[in-house]
């Protein structure tokens, strides 16, 4: 009995005394998540591929007048710089061809010409007498050379939405996404996100991530990964409108974090599929110019000549 009273006394006490503990360590908080209540269209995995497709097919150039705003990081002083009201101008064809010019605010002179076919890129920077030389591919970031960064491609990219390729695998899932309501609250929406899958040099990996809203369907976000899983570009777009026929957004903003690099293009003008040049594509290096080769280690660099550098 006496045995019986003690183990009883001592579950008593531990159970007075897990009181507090638990009070402390175990709490019950309300969260309130926000959903939207917007009307949501439903797509098939199949009708999302279609439809990425079919603008692809759709869709093989643009001439575009913009306005740019753009924010460029500094790795090493950990500022960043803001350009704002650039007016621009864009030309895109397929395959690979782009174009991009900047002016510069008031005078309107230019601040940069760039182009690419794909696979190397030459940027004229007038401001500094530079013209750089260089391929797509290459990783090497310059903090002192924020201008000189930019890649044409990741750009043309974001433009240009490609097609699902042949040897290229699309699997969808249902993901969210925070968007504002009518009352400009954050509340979490519904998304399509087609997950792109293709073959690299060490397997299998994941390319591209398109998210389309469950408002209208269209491809409001689109994410792309070197093999490694970096994201080399993440692409935003907004306000879609009508152009002859065509579905393309007003607002496109291009985050490129490994070059730290953020740049929003607003149309001003906009013609899809009109006949483009390839002298439309040419840009000529000045005789004076200070040459700049980013695909070699020091980045040599020499005034006029043939461009290709001292030895």
């Amino acid at each position: 009995m006496r045995r019986f009273q003690s183990r009883l006394a001592s579950l008593v006490l531990l159970a007075v005394m897990a009181v507090p503990l638990s009070g402390c360590l175990f709490r019950t908080r309300r969260v309130e998540t926000r959903l939207s209540n917007a009307p949501l269209k439903n797509a098939t995995q199949q009708e999302l591929i279609q439809y990425l497709n079919s603008q692809g097919e759709k869709i093989q150039s643009l001439q575009a007048t913009v306005d740019i705003n753009a924010s460029v990081g500094d790795r090493k002083n950990g500022q960043i710089t803001d350009y704002k009201e650039i007016r621009g101008y864009v030309l895109a064809r397929k395959p690979a061809m782009l174009r991009m010019k900047g002016l510069l605010p008031l005078v309107r002179n230019t601040a940069f010409d760039m182009v690419s076919d794909g696979r190397e890129f030459k940027l004229w920077i007038p401001p500094k007498n530079k013209f750089v030389v260089g391929t797509n591919n290459v990783q090497s970031y310059r903090s002192d050379q924020r201008l000189e960064n930019l890649r044409p491609q990741h750009i043309y990219d974001a433009l240009l939405l490609p097609e699902i390729g042949p040897d290229e695998i699309a699997v969808v899932e249902n993901g969210y996404e925070t968007v504002l309501d009518a009352k400009r609250h954050p509340v979490e929406q519904p998304t399509y996100e087609l997950a792109v899958i293709r073959k690299g040099t060490d397997g299998w990996f994941l390319s591209r991530k398109i998210s389309f809203s469950r408002t209208d369907l269209m491809p409001h976000r689109q994410q792309i990964y070197d093999e490694r899983g970096n994201i080399v570009t993440d692409a935003h777009y907004q306000d879609y409108t009508n152009y002859d026929g065509l579905q393309y957004p007003n607002t496109i903003e291009i985050e490129m974090p490994q070059e730290d690099y953020d740049i929003t293009l607003s149309m001003v003008k906009l013609e899809l599929n009109h006949p483009l040049k390839d002298e439309q594509f040419a840009l000529e290096q000045p005789a004076d110019a200070e040459v700049v080769h980013l695909d070699q280690q020091n980045s040599s660099s020499n005034k006029g000549g043939d461009g290709r550098g001292k030895d």
